[in-house]
């Protein structure tokens, strides 16, 4: 699946590979989030057998009823744990929100550390008994694999390996279930309607496991559309919105979307779990001083990652 723009690289080359071997994996993935903002990653540790029961229990929860599913909508957590129903996320200056309803899991904090007065309990799905069991054991995963990347990208940045780990130890990542539910009658939806509207991602990175059908696409520093063909053996990682402010654009956070199926297979859905790695609320966005020069004149405002986070989600109409 690799392409011209999307590079495939082995993280076990960096998790358990030699000096060397971390050090080119480091220069690749920067390389690639400095072009493009996405890679694939390969030997990830996250077992064929656990994800086929992530998408298991992800397709079977969306498949509730209605009234079951609503059960676990909370409004005033602005989609941050549990149930979100259609037509309450729009992509930040679209007006017209999404096609696709999703579920949220969030940080299970167990070492006694106070940001867990921070954060809202999970919704515990009572009606699928392995749902919280497999999502957090994938949440868990795909932590330590960003928590990896992080390394990597610390490393790429000259800055100290550990800078991020005090960051994202307990920080305010989500493990997103979608689905992309079917529309039985095209004609009837707005013209703009989309899977989900070109947008940025708003944390440090973000891990996508795979998905059930083609869609994603990202747009090319040539200004055009790449499909990315996502397989469920593949983790798709890319930049957000965070990791771009910290680092004066250095790295990219890329604009991506999920197009529209063809006419004929507009009544199907398509699925899709990633992983968004933010950091706890407190961590200083301010760009790295390394990365200010007379080229490159600092970009963004001093904010913490909570600011951040809260103003985008008030942009995207989850937060009122």
């Amino acid at each position: 699946m690799s392409t011209p723009y999307i590079p495939c690289l082995d993280l076990g080359s960096y998790i358990n590979g030699t000096e060397e071997e971390r050090k080119k994996f480091s220069d690749e993935l920067g390389r690639a989030f400095n072009d493009s903002g996405f890679v694939t990653i390969t030997n990830h540790g996250l077992s064929q057998e656990l994800i086929d029961k992530l998408y298991e229990n992800i397709k079977a929860a969306f498949a509730l009823p209605v009234e079951i599913k609503r059960k676990y909508e909370k409004p005033e957590l602005a989609g941050q744990r549990g149930y979100t129903s259609a037509g309450k996320e729009t992509a930040k200056g679209a007006k017209t929100p999404d096609l696709k309803e999703f579920w949220q899991i969030g940080q299970e904090v167990t070492d006694g550390d106070p940001v867990k007065n921070e954060y809202p309990d999970n919704e515990v799905l009572e009606e699928l008994p392995d749902f919280n069991k497999v999502t957090g054991d994938i949440y868990k995963k795909l932590e330590e694999n960003g928590t990896h990347l992080l390394r990597a990208i610390a490393t790429y940045l000259e800055l100290p390996i550990d800078y991020f780990d005090k960051h994202v130890h307990n920080g305010n990542s989500i493990l997103r279930g979608i689905h992309y539910f079917p529309i039985e009658n095209p004609e009837t939806i707005p013209d703009d309607a989309v899977r989900a509207g070109a947008h940025e991602d708003i944390n440090l990175i973000t891990l996508l496991i795979g998905a059930s059908a083609d869609g994603l696409e990202v747009l090319t520093r040539s200004n055009e559309w790449l499909p990315i063909k996502a397989h469920h053996t593949d983790i798709v990682v890319n930049v957000g919105d965070m990791l771009q402010r910290l680092t004066n654009n250095k790295l990219k956070s890329t604009t991506h979307r999920v197009v529209n199926p063809p006419r004929e297979l507009m009544k199907t859905s398509r699925f899709s779990v990633p992983f968004f790695l933010h950091p706890r609320s407190d961590m200083d966005l301010t760009s790295l001083p390394s990365t200010i020069d007379a080229e490159h004149p600092k970009v963004y405002s001093d904010m913490t990652a909570g600011e951040y986070l809260d103003e985008r989600l008030r942009e995207i109409g989850l937060k009122k």
